[in-house]
């Protein structure tokens, strides 16, 4: 069965293999591919090339490290990173990844509303149940 990227509907499931997004073709001006989308999420493949030249962006999102090691500049912060890692970065953030090598691949999640969810100092924000 042929699958078809970006997937929009749950016509044949949500589902997306690595090598499946791997051969999706990055839009001309676009530094990610689409792979996903529904409501305010969407996942995207990443794949810098040499310069992570990427800009602060109107929703919060969720790096999962695919393959790679390297530097995450995460506003004030900077820690290293490696495959299977799970990085977070609130909306407005300047964020960047620093001294990685071409095999640097990162599924992106975008979702919530422009601006973000609660900040964790924002005093309606709940605690979570599970600590």
């Amino acid at each position: 069965m042929a699958h078809s990227f970006p997937k929009r509907t749950s016509e044949n499931g949500w589902h997306a293999t690595l090598n499946q997004a791997l051969a999706t073709p990055v839009p001309h001006g676009q530094r990610s591919s689409l792979i996903l989308e529904h409501g305010s999420m969407s996942v995207r493949l990443y794949s810098p090339d040499q310069i992570d030249a990427q800009s602060p962006h109107d929703q919060d999102e969720v790096y999962v490290v695919a393959s790679g090691v390297g530097w995450f500049i995460n506003g004030k912060h900077r820690h290293r990173f490696s495959t299977g890692d799970v990085l977070f970065v609130p909306a407005g953030v300047e964020h960047r990844f620093e001294n990685f090598k071409d095999d640097l691949t990162v599924w992106v999640i975008f979702y919530g509303p422009r601006g973000g969810e609660l900040s964790d100092d924002h005093p309606t924000k709940k605690p979570c149940p599970t600590g």
